[in-house]
């Protein structure tokens, strides 16, 4: 669960599309304490108000994504200022587990190295992702070479709407080589031993991706119905 040392994401209750960053330093019973939160677009220290309402969520231990609403109760010193917030019992914690992982459409420059020169390394696409693997586009002759079980080393960029772009380093499974209807051939990728940070980064991707698909719907219903 939540434990000292963990990075804890903040959003306003209310809907705001801030987002802020901060460490927790302290766990005791129904409170946390957190060093001063950063906004994560701006990089600047924020101040919050006392009864103040936020979302909070942390990747755990498991992989998982935990989700909890906290509201900030007071502000401390000692040894460093802190901040700090309401945290539920366990049983309040709203788990999302790695198979709730929702793998969206998406086309994200990645580079494929083998870790025994099994295979000479390419770059490529996802057509997929989600925050527990995707599924890339094979080279020519490359699904001879990758094999079901093979463990591969990905560096996978993330263009997020912000403008920002998240570098990974993955170990990931090949799942399965899988030819896809336009006779491309694909790999499907497991990620493996994924970093609290890292995870949060495709879940955001992912969701991110979702909200666009999402809006190019509304367009193209709206568009047709206009038409009719």
């Amino acid at each position: 669960m939540l434990k000292i040392g963990d990075m804890l994401t903040l959003e306003p209750l209310d809907g705001g599309k801030e987002k802020y960053k901060g460490k927790v330093m302290e766990i005791g019973d129904h409170y946390i304490h957190i060093g001063y939160p950063v906004d994560e677009k701006a990089g600047e220290t924020v101040f919050f108000l006392n009864g103040m309402r936020l979302k909070a969520s942390f990747v755990g231990q498991d992989g998982c994504l935990y989700l909890f609403e906290t509201e900030v109760t007071g502000k401390l010193r000692r040894p460093v200022p802190m901040i700090v917030l309401a945290y539920p019992s366990a049983d309040k914690l709203v788990r999302i587990q790695r198979r709730r992982y929702v793998r969206v459409r998406a086309n994200a420059d990645v580079a494929i190295h083998s870790f025994h020169q099994e295979f000479a390394p390419f770059t490529t696409m996802t057509t997929d992702i989600s925050a527990g693997g995707a599924a890339v586009v094979l080279p020519p002759s490359y699904h001879q070479q990758l094999l079901p079980g093979m463990v591969v080393e990905t560096w996978l960029v993330l263009a997020m709407r912000s403008g920002k772009y998240h570098y990974l380093k993955l170990k990931a499974k090949i799942i399965r080589i899988f030819q896809g209807a336009n006779g491309v051939y694909k790999a499907s990728l497991q990620f493996l031993d994924v970093a609290p940070q890292d995870r949060l980064r495709l879940i955001r991707y992912s969701f991110e991706r979702q909200l666009e698909a999402k809006k190019a719907e509304n367009i193209v219903n709206k568009w047709e119905e206009s038409v009719e």
